[in-house]
């Protein structure tokens, strides 16, 4: 009888030990401090590993990381240990909820996947006693989970939201219930930060130490750039548990650039609570650098790539580049930054090392291109369309740098199309861009825009003219005539005694233009006036333009009708010697005096 007593007094402990392993699991977790969730739940695998919750929260730690999708080992490492348990003990629902998790990561049917968790949810639901006819409400958190620690554009966070609130109603003690909801909430965008809150802080109800709810709203304010609201809540997670590890670091982070000795407190409390990994010692090389320590954060550097390499810690390379670029090394810093987007896995690469490639490779000429296709690679990759439009302008500004106009005229482009709108300093970068690559054309109606949207800006019709003229540099073609008359016409319509000078300067130049027209006709052979009048074509189209010459005289002087004024006064004396080339060849032979002078006119043949 005793030795029955015994037995099963070792088997309640033994049950204990592996609950409170579960625990302290699933709490390093919540911590995330993973190297001591995997350590907890092995050892309860090990001591059971046919018992379905210890497999499942095993896969889970494999899985886990600090942000953004695990690894395609870390995937396929919990999809061993979940499909073996599925081979050995069958269809549990734990194990298919594990599954479900990681068909979500890999890409999966998402309705496929949702019949596994309605499979595990009619497994558990319980069929007599007073819940009969409800799930298990650990299941259907486990399904809120498995959609919550996934990117936003994976799984259904609606769905998992429905189920965590089914949960939540059987349930009324869990606080992890909640927080799985508020993080899908925020997977459904933005807009939803609100409702993410409402979700942290019935957690908080339940749990008024629950130093993860209180870092997560305090997450939501900070990326609202509300300082006070963000301090409040971080610090009240720190008084809810001073060992809460990612308090800290967002810290860290957030005085890294600002006060760096502020920001290295932070680090050493982190580096405290948190589990011991070589990635701490990497945090510890960049506030060397962050310091202005360069030689001892490349020492540093150097050290952990000698004891861990940068295939498990990419950010080493990002480290050895940011030191040799600051220290002058412009060469090793590109080879660095080179070998750091060959390795590093693109869910781990952050603005800032695409900011640093694109400043890194500016210094080389010919290297655009090739940072470029960096940054293409992180906007197929980036969900943020704030971070996607840095990317844009930061390759707008490359290819501008380096006066490649039309690629940089291209990305500008790409940016507004991806706003939806335009700026007043979006038209005037991508007029200028126009103008400088020489597509006049573009210019032109980019400039249009430009003055439709600002037409109180001088700039829109500046780079229209410049570009008008451009566009037929000596005059010959014709095509700046039709672009000033237009420019002409938008500023008689937007005030035209504002711009009459601008308007006076456009006539002078189309007089300029036909000038030189009717004097090349007149070059021509076949100008001729026959002694009995008859006009050859090209005298015909001689006078012609000098018609047309003679009315934006007229128009000209409308502007400056005063006599006294000196405009008046030179286009007097334009419209005086075209109205003699006017009545020298279409007088009769016999009449004419024997030629004219002033702008190339002579007598006829």
């Amino acid at each position: 009888m005793k030795k029955t007593v015994s037995l099963m007094l070792t088997a309640m402990l033994a049950a204990q030990c592996l609950m409170a392993q579960l625990a302290d699991g699933i709490k390093f977790l919540n911590y995330d401090k993973t190297n001591s969730a995997k350590e907890a739940f092995q050892k309860a695998y090990d001591a059971n590993p046919k018992d379905p919750q210890h497999i499942y929260w095993l896969g889970q730690a494999l899985m886990a990381t600090e942000g953004g999708n695990p690894t395609i080992g870390q995937v396929a490492a919990a999809k061993a240990i979940y499909q073996k348990g599925l081979q050995e003990i069958g269809s549990d629902p734990w194990l298919l909820v594990g599954m479900g998790h990681v068909e979500i990561l890999e890409g999966g049917d998402i309705n496929s996947v949702k019949q596994k968790f309605e499979q595990a949810i009619t497994a558990t639901t319980e069929t007599r006693g007073k819940n009969k006819g409800k799930p298990n409400p650990s299941i259907l958190n486990a399904i809120g989970r498995a959609n919550a620690y996934v990117d936003s554009d994976l799984g259904d966070h609606m769905y998992a939201i429905e189920k965590l609130k089914q949960a939540a109603a059987i349930d009324l003690t869990n606080p992890d219930i909640y927080i799985n909801m508020g993080i899908n909430y925020l997977k459904l965008g933005g807009e939803n930060g609100g409702e993410a809150v409402k979700a942290y802080q019935e957690a908080i109800a339940r749990d008024p130490r629950n130093a993860k709810a209180m870092y997560r709203i305090g997450k939501i304010y900070q990326s609202q750039n509300n300082k006070e609201q963000f301090e409040l809540y971080f610090n009240n997670a720190i008084m809810a548990d001073q060992t809460f590890p990612p308090v800290y670091y967002a810290y860290y982070e957030y005085y890294a650039n600002k006060d760096v000795s502020v920001a290295k407190e932070y680090l050493d409390k982190f580096v405290t609570y948190a589990d011991k990994d070589p990635v701490n010692e990497l945090y510890l090389a960049n506030y060397l650098f962050l310091a202005g320590r360069n030689a001892e954060s490349l020492a540093k550097v150097k050290e952990l790539d000698a004891a861990v390499g940068s295939k498990i810690l990419p950010k080493l390379d990002i480290l050895y580049a940011l030191n040799y670029d600051r220290t002058g090394d412009s060469v090793q810093a590109k080879n660095y930054l080179t070998k750091y987007f060959a390795n590093a896995p693109v869910d781990k690469i952050v603005p800032s090392d695409y900011e640093l490639a694109v400043k890194v490779f500016s210094k080389f000429p010919g290297s655009e291109t090739e940072a470029v296709t960096y940054l293409e690679k992180a906007i197929s990759n980036d969900t943020s369309k704030v971070n996607k439009l840095s990317y844009m302008n930061q390759a707008a500004e490359l290819f501008g740098n380096a006066q490649m106009y039309p690629q940089e005229l291209q990305w500008l482009q790409k940016g507004v199309d991806l706003k939806g709108s335009k700026t007043e300093f979006d038209y005037y970068k991508m007029t200028l861009a126009a103008l400088n690559a020489k597509d006049y054309p573009q210019t032109i109606e980019i400039a249009k825009m430009y003055m439709t949207a600002f037409p109180a800006k001088p700039q829109p019709y500046i780079f229209f003219r410049r570009a008008a003229i451009a566009s037929d540099p000596d005059t010959s073609m014709g095509t700046a005539v039709e672009y000033l008359t237009y420019l002409d016409s938008v500023y008689t319509v937007v005030n035209m005694e504002k711009h009459k000078k601008e308007i006076f300067l456009n006539q002078y130049y189309i007089i300029t233009y036909y000038v030189n027209k009717f004097n090349s006709i007149k070059k021509s052979p076949d100008f001729k006036v026959k002694s009995d009048g008859q006009k050859s074509e090209a005298v015909e189209e001689f006078l012609a333009v000098c018609q047309k010459a003679l009315e934006v005289t007229d128009s000209m002087l409308q502007l400056y009708p005063d006599p006294a004024d000196d405009n008046n006064k030179f286009t007097q004396s334009v419209k005086g010697e075209i109205q003699k080339n006017i009545d020298f060849y279409t007088k009769s032979p016999s009449k004419k005096a024997g030629g004219s002078g002033g702008m190339g006119a002579s007598g006829g043949n």
